[in-house]
């Protein structure tokens, strides 16, 4: 996970975290090292968190 990258815990907005994934695949240019693999399943998972509590907030 990148050093910019909130603890465990940190609640983002989807689409914060969407930003995040996006930079990640430009910086990677469209191929990701297991490196950058491995932060990108966290930023998915964390993505998938917020977009869950976005739909529990709108219920």
């Amino acid at each position: 996970m990148s050093p910019e990258s909130p603890p465990p815990g940190s609640v983002r907005s989807a689409a914060e975290v969407n930003e995040q994934i996006r930079a990640l695949w430009l910086r990677a240019g469209g191929t990701l090292s297991a490196q950058e693999r491995a932060e990108y399943e966290l930023l998915v998972i964390e993505w998938a968190e917020a977009i869950r509590a976005q739909v529990f907030e709108a219920a």
